[in-house]
């Protein structure tokens, strides 16, 4: 599947391992949180880097005490409108100071691109056949917003600012 960042096609050097299959030592790999959980130990001294990949309802706080094993952590969305990876994202950049990459994996559609960004993803799993200009787009559509993001750097609405409502 393309990987997707900055609004483009980027070059994708993880691969997911699936449960059972022997995981190899010397190219960065990502294993679900389930395997994780029962083979910590077998991970101790890897060399390559880890990544983690998240079930939907899984919350950040299950995996905040290993946070610093993990160069990536993947958060799958099993149907575009379930939003709680939103909120896995934001909690593991701003509850937990989590400065890796977080990867959005499942279904995940180019109209939600912004708000994946704004609130602490850096890459995205798109699906095969994906058009890359309708991702780039996506970043640019809206220019104000209701809600701070993690970076502040889009301006917060006329109605917002009226209220008097801190971010």
């Amino acid at each position: 599947m393309p990987l997707i960042e900055n609004g483009r096609i980027g070059e994708d050097a993880w691969s997911f391992i699936p449960d059972g299959e022997p995981v190899p030592n010397d190219r960065p790999v990502i294993i679900s949180f389930e395997r994780w959980q029962a083979e910590r130990a077998s991970f101790d001294g890897r060399n390559a880097k880890l990544g983690v990949r998240l079930k939907g309802g899984t919350l950040a706080g299950a995996i905040a005490p290993d946070l610093d094993r993990f160069a990536l952590v993947a958060v799958e969305f099993p149907k575009f409108r379930d939003g709680r990876g939103f909120s896995t994202a934001r909690e593991l950049r701003e509850r937990y100071g989590y400065a890796g990459e977080i990867r959005a994996v499942g279904h995940v559609i180019p109209d939600q691109y912004q708000f994946l960004v704004r609130t602490g993803f850096t890459s995205v799993e798109a699906p095969e056949g994906t058009n890359p200009e309708s991702w780039a787009n996506a970043l640019t559509e809206i220019t104000i917003a209701f809600q701070p993001s993690i970076d502040d750097t889009q301006p917060l609405s006329l109605l917002r600012r009226k209220l008097g409502v801190a971010g």
